[in-house]
């Protein structure tokens, strides 16, 4: 249950999270088929452009530095503007510099909102409030998907593509305005820190948050691309794909949320990386597009377990460490993701299944490193 106290922020979380994806998920919908179909866009184009995205992500860090003068909340409202902003923008620039340029825009207002939403979640909800309120945001992001999927699936046969990408993008910027009038702060939390670090004990942390960056990039930037170039999905088809996706995650994400309380961050990511090791090696060996299609839908189950890389650092981090720890969380992450879908691009003219052998290499690492994860909770604990 959600205390009383925190139950404003709870809502204005929610309400942020349901405007971000609804612009997100157009532009993730649209965007490969408009690459291919409007821009001309090839793999290593398209390698290009996912490498660029994640740039924003990598500079997450300077959100420390923003907070200096924008207050945490308000910055997350302003960020999910800015993401409407350059998603609105994809669809008058139909081409290989014109979609990288949009997509920054689009992808600084994402990253940013990331990094304070979660950053919000883990200082204003406890340890057991935590997985539960992160597994209830996702659902509700689920059914936003679920819901702009059914819109564009609707639409896509007689709207053109820049009408599609300029109503998503709208949402996103009506939620940001309506979102900077809104104060859901109370004085009980710990002062964050201003500035940027690296602790020691924080190592396991960061170590699962780079190798979750890098294998992740991999399966964003090429998964659907080889949906569409290698088993011609059209964009209805990836639209269907995405409400299923959706469907199942809806109804999975509240589950594990409570799982992550009831057996620990260490059994669910034993499961996640164990699973995906299998997921992006029958990648690299499926020439059936209905398997390929049903091993992305089993990612993304298993891509929303990585909240508790989340709350395992709440478990571990001192109070005050919560908006810089997120801050330089997103950067490491986004470090391997910089140029992962660009050398990721190259190898894929060479041959497409190298990307995701390296990927389940990358699975097979963190399921190693998470095994780890139980002692250092239990230091901590004495630590403290």
């Amino acid at each position: 249950m959600i205390s009383d106290r925190s139950k404003r922020m709870y809502i204005f979380l929610l309400v942020l999270t349901l405007g971000a994806h609804a612009a997100f998920q157009g532009w993730r919908t649209l965007l490969n088929n408009f690459a291919v179909e409007v821009g001309g866009l090839g793999g290593f184009d398209m390698g290009i452009v996912q490498s660029l995205r994640e740039v924003p992500g990598f500079l997450a860090l300077l959100a420390v530095y923003v907070l200096l003068i924008v207050r945490e909340h308000r910055l997350a409202a302003l960020s999910v503007g800015v993401l409407g902003i350059g998603v609105a923008m994809t669809g008058f620039m139909p081409s290989t510099g014109g979609i990288i340029f949009a997509t920054l825009v689009m992808s600084f207002g994402f990253h940013y909102y990331e990094t304070m939403n979660q950053s919000l979640t883990l200082q204003y909800f406890g340890h057991t409030e935590a997985p539960l309120v992160l597994g209830k945001l996702r659902s509700f992001a689920a059914l936003t998907n679920i819901l702009v999927g059914g819109i564009i699936f609707a639409a896509a046969s007689f709207t053109e593509y820049t009408t599609m990408f300029v109503c998503a993008g709208a949402v996103a910027v009506l939620t940001g305005i309506w979102a900077f009038m809104q104060d859901p702060t109370h004085k009980e939390i710990a002062p964050q820190q201003k500035k940027l670090f690296l602790r020691k004990r924080y190592w396991l942390f960061y170590a699962l948050t780079f190798l979750s960056g890098g294998r992740r990039q991999i399966f964003v930037a090429f998964a659907v691309f080889l949906l569409v170039e290698k088993f011609g999905y059209s964009v209805q088809e990836v639209t269907i794909l995405f409400v299923l996706n959706n469907v199942i995650n809806w109804y999975v994400n509240p589950i594990i949320g409570r799982a992550v309380n009831r057996f620990g961050e260490r059994k669910v990511l034993s499961l996640e990386y164990g699973a995906l090791v299998l997921v992006f090696t029958a990648y690299a060996l499926t020439d059936s597009p209905l398997v390929a299609g049903a091993l992305y839908v089993l990612d993304n189950i298993f891509f929303n377990f990585a909240i508790a890389v989340r709350t395992f650092y709440q478990k571990i981090a001192d109070p005050g460490d919560i908006a810089s720890g997120m801050a330089m969380g997103f950067t490491i992450n986004h470090i391997a993701a910089v140029f992962i879908p660009a050398m990721g691009g190259l190898a894929w003219l060479a041959d497409y299944r190298a990307v995701f052998a390296a990927a389940a290499v990358m699975a097979a690492v963190s399921l190693v490193l998470v095994q780890k994860i139980d002692s250092q909770v239990a230091k901590n604990a004495h630590s403290g």
